[in-house]
C-alpha cells in the first residue's frame, strides 16, 4: 500500500479568532454550529474583526484529519478543490509541508475563489463556523484520483460534502472504486447538522454500510433516531462494521467489530474545541493502520484530541504529534 488514508473532502482556510456572546449576538450568529454562509455575509463578520496573517490556518475536517495522520508518521493523499488565489496557494503549501500527496498544484489549480471558515471561538471553548465554500462547493467526480485510491488502506470522506450533489456524488464514486479494489470506505457524520438536516442524503452515502464510522453522541442519536448512548451504539452496529463515538470529556467509546472499548479523556484546559474530532479520527487512523489495536489508537487519539483542544486551531505541529507519539509508546 501507497497510502494509509485517502481522503476526500473541502479544502479551506480556517481564520481562527476568539469572540465573546455579545459578538455572536450582535451579528445574528448562531453559536455552536457549522453554518454556510453567502461571501458578503462572512466578508462583513471579517470587516467587524482586525484579520491578521497569523489567523490562518489550514482548514476542512478531512483534510485535517489526513494532516493529522501524516503528522503522526502515515502516509495520505487528499483529493480537493482550491483556486490559485492567495488562499489556494496557502492551502497546497500546507498540505506540502504536512507530507499529503494531491494532484492539485499551483499551475493547475483553477480560477475562483478559495473556501474559507470564519471560526469564533467563545471563552467556554466552544467554537462557532461560518463558512463559504467557495470553489469547494463544485468538488466532484473530476477531483477523485481512482489509482490513488486503489493504492490505498481506507478511503475517508468527510460528512460536509453530502449537502452538494456533485460532492455526494464524488463520495459514493470514490467509495465504489474503493470497495471494488478492497479498499477499506470510512466517514464521519462531521457535525449534527449534516445528519439532522440532510439525513436522507447521508442515508445514501452510507448506503448497506461502511466499515469504520466517526461520530459523536449526539450525531449517533440523531442518525439512529435513539434517546441514549446505548441504543444508539446498538443500532450503529446495522451500518457499520467498526465505529468510534466521541464522547467530550468523557472520553470515546469504539466498537472492534467484536467488543466495545472504553476510552478515557485526558483532563485539560479546553480553550477551543475546533477540530477536535478531526484530529481524533486522524490520530485512531494513523494507529489502526500502523500495527497499534484498537485501544491503543484511542488512548493515541484521545491524547491528541485532548492536546488540540488546549490550544487555538484544529491541528497539532508535527513536533507535537511525534511528541504524543513518545509520550505512548514510552
Amino acid at each position: 500500500m501507497k497510502y494509509d488514508v485517502y481522503g476526500i473532502g473541502n479544502a479551506l482556510v480556517d481564520l481562527v479568532f476568539e469572540v465573546d456572546e455579545k459578538f455572536l449576538l450582535d451579528h445574528n450568529v448562531e453559536k455552536g454550529l457549522m453554518t454556510l454562509v453567502e461571501e458578503d455575509r462572512q466578508n462583513k463578520l471579517i470587516g467587524a474583526i482586525d484579520i491578521n496573517e497569523n489567523m490562518m490556518k489550514g482548514g476542512g475536517s478531512a483534510a485535517n484529519t489526513v494532516v493529522a495522520a501524516s503528522q503522526f508518521g502515515g502516509k495520505c493523499y487528499y483529493s480537493c478543490k482550491v483556486s490559485n488565489d492567495e488562499f489556494g496557494q496557502f492551502f497546497l503549501k500546507d498540505l506540502a509541508t504536512n507530507d499529503v500527496d494531491t494532484k492539485l498544484t499551483k499551475d493547475t489549480a483553477p480560477d475562483g475563489i478559495t473556501g474559507k471558515c470564519l471560526v469564533m471561538t467563545t471563552p467556554d471553548a466552544e467554537r462557532t463556523m461560518n463558512t463559504f465554500l467557495g470553489i469547494t462547493s463544485d468538488f466532484s467526480v473530476a477531483e477523485i484520483d481512482e489509482e490513488a485510491i486503489k493504492q490505498s488502506e481506507y478511503i475517508y470522506s468527510e460528512g460536509y460534502l453530502v449537502p452538494s450533489p456533485s460532492g455526494r456524488e464524488a463520495m459514493l464514486k470514490g467509495m465504489e472504486i474503493a470497495r471494488a479494489n478492497g479498499v477499506k470506505v470510512a466517514l464521519s457524520f462531521s457535525d449534527p447538522s449534516m445528519v439532522k438536516f440532510f439525513k436522507k442524503e447521508m442515508e445514501e452515502v452510507v448506503g448497506e454500510g461502511v466499515d469504520l464510522l466517526f461520530c459523536n453522541e449526539e450525531e449517533a442519536m440523531l442518525y439512529t433516531d435513539t434517546d441514549n448512548l446505548l441504543e444508539a451504539r446498538e443500532a450503529l452496529k446495522k451500518v457499520a462494521n467498526r465505529f468510534a463515538i466521541t464522547l467530550g470529556k468523557n472520553g470515546a467509546t469504539i466498537f472492534d467489530g467484536d467488543t466495545f472499548i472504553d476510552i478515557e479523556s485526558y483532563e485539560v484546559n479546553a480553550i477551543d474545541t475546533n477540530g477536535a474530532g478531526d484530529m481524533f479520527a486522524g490520530a485512531f487512523m494513523f494507529g489502526i493502520t500502523n500495527g497499534h489495536s484498537y485501544a491503543e489508537a484511542g488512548k493515541l487519539a484521545s491524547l491528541a484530541s485532548s492536546k488540540v483542544v488546549s490550544q487555538f486551531g484544529p491541528r497539532l505541529e508535527t513536533a507535537q504529534a511525534k511528541d504524543v507519539l513518545d509520550h505512548l509508546l514510552g
